[in-house]
C-alpha cells in the first residue's frame, strides 16, 4: 500500500531538532485530514519507541491515570509503559496525545510533562480552539501550534508518483513565461482531478489505488457524515443552526457573489444568532471563512466586517460531493463539467473554492472586497480575494470560464493604487501579462 507523503512531516522534524523537548507540538486540523496517521509514521521513523494515546477511544484505566496519578510522574510513566507494553527511553521516546480535545485534562498536563523533560510530546486535535472545550483548563504556553490542511496539489501529485511537475511549474511562475498549450493542458487535466478528489488522504489514497471517481466519492460521503455527527456532539445547543449553515454552503457558493446570505435559511435569521455557527465551522477547520474588508488601505483584519462572510469548504473535493450528497454519484454533473472544462457560472463555485483552499494552505487568511453604491453603480466593486504580499495587498479575481473585462479589478487598482502590489487573475488558461495584470492558471495559486 502506498504511503502518502506530507509536507508537515518536515515541519515536525524541524520541531524535534529545534525544540529538543522544550515544547510540545500541537497539530490542529479537521477530522480525517491525516493527523493520526502522520504522527504514527513520524513516531515510528524518528524515535526508538512511542506511545499513541487515542482519547477518542480510551479506557477508564488511562483516564483515571491522568486524573488521579499524574502528580507522581515516575509512577505515571511506569503505569503508562506497562499498559501499552512499550518501553520508554529518556529523550528517545515520543508520546502522542491523539484527539486531545476529547480529554482536555491531558492537554493541561503538558506543562508539567514538558518541564519533566524525559520524552517528546505531540498533541493532535480538532475543534481545539472552541471555548467550550478549553474553558475549564489553562492552555499550556509550552505548545507550538501548527495547522494541518488537506493535501495540496503537489502532495496530490506525489501520491500519483509525479515529483517533477511542481518544480517545473515554479520555474515558469518565477519567469512569468507561458508553459505552452500542450504542457498547460496536461497540468490542467491533473489539476481537475485534484479539484474533484480533493485533499482528504483517505479519498486520495482510494483514488491512487483504483483511479475510480465513484469509489473516492463514497469515501468523501463518509467523511461528510462524520462532520455532521461531530456537530451533534460538539455544537450542542445550536447544532441545528450549524447543520443548516453547513448544508447551505453549496447553494451559497453557486450564487454570483457567493457571500453567505442567512435569509436563505430563514427570513427571520440574523447574523448575531448565527455568528457562533460561522465560528464553529471555521474553528473546526471544516470551512475557510473569508470576510469583507471594508478599507484595505488600513489593513485587511482591521477593517474586516465579520457580518459579511463567504463560507468556503476547506476541501474542494468534499464540496463536489456535498453538492449532490442526497443523490447518487452518477447524477453529480460537477464531475463531468470539471473534467471536460464545461463550467458555467454556478459550477464556478469549485474554482473559487479551490483558490480559497490553496491560499489558506499557503498561510493566507482569505479576505474579499465588496462595495455597493445604490446611487452610483460605477462605484460597485467585487474583488474575490485579497492577500498580503510584504507590506502590500494583492487583489485576486477568479475566472472559471470566458470573460471579457475586469472592471472591478481596474477600479480597485485605481482606488487603492498606493496600497496594492500586482493584481492577479486566476483562470483556466496559460500565463499571460495584460494591461498590468498577471494572469495565472489556477494551479499556480500554490505560489502566491
Amino acid at each position: 500500500m502506498p504511503v502518502l507523503r506530507r509536507k508537515l512531516y518536515d515541519v515536525m522534524l524541524a520541531w524535534k531538532q529545534r525544540s529538543a523537548g522544550a515544547t510540545a507540538l500541537m497539530i490542529d486540523g479537521a477530522r480525517r485530514v491525516g493527523k493520526s496517521f502522520l504522527c504514527g509514521l513520524f513516531a515510528k521513523d524518528e524515535y526508538k519507541s512511542h506511545i499513541i494515546i487515542d482519547f477518542g477511544n480510551i479506557s477508564k484505566d488511562i483516564t483515571d491515570l491522568f486524573e488521579n496519578e499524574s502528580s507522581d510522574l515516575d509512577l505515571f510513566f511506569t503505569k503508562l509503559s506497562l499498559y501499552y507494553s512499550v518501553s520508554l527511553h529518556k529523550r528517545e521516546s515520543l508520546i502522542v496525545f491523539d484527539e486531545v480535545q476529547q480529554f482536555p485534562r491531558a492537554r493541561q498536563l503538558i506543562k508539567y510533562l514538558v518541564a519533566d523533560g524525559r520524552y517528546d510530546y505531540i498533541e493532535t486535535g480538532s475543534l481545539i480552539r472552541l471555548k467550550k472545550i478549553v474553558q475549564e483548563i489553562i492552555i499550556p504556553s509550552e505548545e507550538e501550534h501548527v495547522e494541518m490542511h488537506p493535501m495540496d496539489f503537489e502532495e496530490f501529485l506525489w501520491g500519483l508518483g509525479d515529483t517533477v511537475t511542481v518544480p517545473l511549474l515554479r520555474e515558469f511562475y518565477v519567469s512569468k513565461k507561458p508553459l505552452g498549450q500542450g504542457l498547460h493542458r496536461k497540468v490542467m487535466n491533473k489539476f481537475r482531478q485534484y479539484m474533484l478528489i480533493g485533499g482528504m488522504p483517505q479519498a486520495v489514497l482510494d483514488y491512487v489505488q483504483k483511479l475510480d471517481f465513484e469509489s473516492a466519492d463514497a469515501v468523501k460521503r463518509r467523511i461528510i457524515k462524520l462532520y455532521r455527527d461531530d456537530v451533534s456532539k460538539f455544537a450542542a445547543g445550536y447544532e441545528d443552526k450549524v447543520i443548516a449553515m453547513f448544508d447551505g454552503i453549496p447553494a451559497q457558493l453557486s450564487k454570483k457573489e457567493k457571500r453567505y446570505r442567512l435569509s436563505s435559511i430563514s427570513k427571520q435569521a440574523r447574523f448575531r444568532s448565527y455568528e457562533d455557527s460561522f465560528i464553529w465551522l471555521g474553528e473546526a477547520m471544516v470551512t475557510n471563512n473569508s470576510y469583507n474588508t471594508t478599507d484595505p488601505s488600513v489593513g485587511l483584519a482591521l477593517s474586516a466586517d465579520h457580518a459579511t462572510c463567504k463560507c468556503y469548504m476547506a476541501d474542494t473535493g468534499l464540496l463536489i460531493t456535498h453538492v449532490f450528497m442526497d443523490r447518487p454519484f452518477i447524477e453529480n454533473e460537477l464531475y463531468k463539467a470539471i473534467l471536460f472544462n464545461k463550467l458555467n457560472i454556478n459550477e464556478g463555485m469549485a474554482t473559487e473554492n479551490i483558490v480559497a483552499q490553496m491560499l489558506r494552505a499557503n498561510g493566507h487568511k482569505p479576505y474579499f472586497y465588496s462595495r455597493t453604491d445604490a446611487i452610483n453603480r460605477q462605484n460597485h466593486m467585487q474583488i474575490d480575494f485579497l492577500i498580503t504580499e510584504g507590506n502590500k495587498i494583492a487583489p485576486i479575481e477568479v475566472k472559471s470560464g470566458e470573460y471579457r473585462s475586469y472592471k472591478s479589478l481596474d477600479k480597485f487598482t485605481q482606488k487603492f493604487k498606493q496600497t496594492i502590489s500586482s493584481p492577479y487573475i486566476l483562470y483556466t488558461k496559460d500565463i499571460m501579462k495584460k494591461d498590468g495584470i498577471i494572469h495565472l492558471p489556477l494551479y499556480m495559486t500554490m505560489f502566491l
